[in-house]
Parts: C-alpha cells; sequence; structure tokens
C-alpha cells in the first residue's frame, strides 16, 4: 500500500488539504431482499483504487464491521461492507443471532448470492479497480469469504478472522476453479472450529491446489478481534489483544502482496 499512501500525501500536500473520508449507506438488493450495506473511501485518493469487501458477523452488519472499513479506507482502499441479512435485521446473540446466521449456513447456495451481489456492487464503483479487489470477514463472514474463493469468485484473495472453515456438502473447493488466494486467521483454541475442522480444511484446499495461508494464535479463541467479546476465553469466544493486533498486521501484509 505504500504507493497509494505516497500518492494521498502527494495529493494533500498539492491541494494543501487534508484527507478525509466519505462514507454512506447503500440501498441495494438480492432476488427480492432489500439489503443495506456501507460505502467508505478515501476522497484524497484520485482515480481507481484497489477495494474490499467486508462481511459482518453473526449479529449483522454493525458499527463494528464500520470501524474496520474505516479503518482499512484510511489505508486508501474503496471499502464496502455488504448485508447479508436484509435492511434493519440485527439479530441479538446467541438465540436469535445464530438463527439467522444458520439461515446461511444450511443454504449455502442462498449466502452465496448475497455475497456476490456486495461484491457485485462494489465492482460496479467507479473508484475500483476490478483487478485488485479483495474481501475479508469476521466469524459467519469470516466462513463467507471462504465461500467467494470456493465459488471460484473472480477475486483476488480473501482472508478469514476466526471464521467457521467447513464446506457444505458437494460445494467444497475445487481445482481450477477456485481462484482466490486465500489467508486464515485462526484462534488455536477456537471450540467453535476446532483442529479437526482446520485439517479438513488443509485438506480441502490443498486438494483444490489453491494458494493458501493458516495462522494460528495462541491462546485465542473465537472472535478475538473483538472487544465486545470480554476476555472469558472460557466462553470460546473472547478478545485477545496480541492476536487481534497480529492478525491486523498479517491482513495488511497479505493486501501488500496480492497489490503490489
Amino acid at each position: 500500500m505504500k504507493t497509494i499512501n505516497t500518492l494521498l500525501l502527494a495529493v494533500s500536500l498539492v491541494t494543501g488539504t487534508q484527507a478525509a473520508l466519505v462514507e454512506k449507506a447503500v440501498i441495494y438488493k438480492q432476488g427480492g431482499t432489500t439489503l443495506e450495506g456501507f460505502h467508505v473511501f478515501d476522497d484524497a485518493v484520485v482515480g481507481k483504487r484497489p477495494a474490499i469487501l467486508v462481511v459482518h458477523q453473526w449479529t449483522g452488519l454493525s458499527d463494528y464491521e464500520k470501524r474496520r472499513s474505516r479503518a482499512l479506507a484510511e489505508l486508501g482502499f474503496n471499502v464496502f461492507a455488504a448485508d447479508i441479512y436484509g435492511q434493519g435485521i440485527h439479530p441479538q446473540p446467541p438465540d436469535a443471532a445464530g438463527k439467522e446466521a444458520g439461515k446461511y449456513k444450511g443454504d449455502r447456495t442462498l449466502y452465496r448470492a448475497r455475497l456476490m451481489a456486495g461484491l457485485d456492487w462494489l465492482k460496479a464503483d467507479a473508484r475500483t479497480d476490478v483487478t485488485k479487489v479483495a474481501a475479508i470477514g469476521y466469524c459467519f463472514g469470516g466462513t463467507g469469504v471462504l465461500e467467494l474463493a470456493r465459488a471460484g469468485a473472480e477475486i483476488a484473495g480473501v482472508v478469514s478472522f476466526h471464521g467457521g472453515l467447513d464446506a457444505a456438502p458437494g460445494l467444497a473447493a475445487e481445482a481450477g476453479k477456485t481462484r482466490a488466494k486465500v489467508l486464515v486467521l485462526h484462534g488455536a483454541d477456537d471450540p467453535y472450529a476446532p483442529a479437526a475442522q482446520v485439517a479438513e480444511f488443509e485438506k480441502e484446499f490443498s486438494a483444490a491446489k489453491a494458494d493458501w495461508q493458516l495462522v494460528l494464535y495462541s491462546g485465542a479463541v473465537h472472535s478475538f478481534t473483538q472487544k465486545e467479546a470480554g476476555n472469558d476465553n472460557s466462553k470460546g469466544a473472547a478478545y485477545n489483544e496480541a492476536a487481534d493486533r497480529r492478525s491486523w498486521a498479517a491482513a495488511r501484509a497479505f493486501f501488500a502482496e496480492l497489490f503490489k
């Protein structure tokens, strides 16, 4: 991202203006369902630029994903946080959120359609360099970005933060179809995607001859990037400052390699 940040600085010096983030809610549709995403970019960056799709965790598009989106926009990316559930749907954990997320985990075809709707919106935006697009997701969204890879989406790479790693029957990654490079950032003690599921992910994506990486963070469980999860590992989901910091650095390094 050195080139983008250098350009951003140069523009600011020439114009005498501070870079500013521009953000807005975006209403779009998939299959008759109205969705509400979040678009943010830095107006000091001129022309087309690399773009990132952000996929939310199980409670729907929230302030958490918006904060992550703004952080990416500050790096020079064109960012769109997709809405999988539908406008105004923000289920509370654990029961309502689990039920809503389960609808899409149980119907990966529908999940993929919602993911592709967000990706299509981002690619259609005038600021996006369509040859340099990636996706990141958290928890439920981490599962989602792997579905984009499995579906053969035309995307440079995906990053799954503490996501579910299991494939649906008949919808595993396939050799010659999986185009995206894959980075999985995972808690070594995550009870929701334990070692057996990690091993299956490795087997699946190796058989697909995909370009994949897996980083395990010791002492980290599910939701390790989310302060909202608290700090009690015994609950299976908890914030881990070191894993949060290291995983963000790993994602940035991944993007630098993808978009060099």
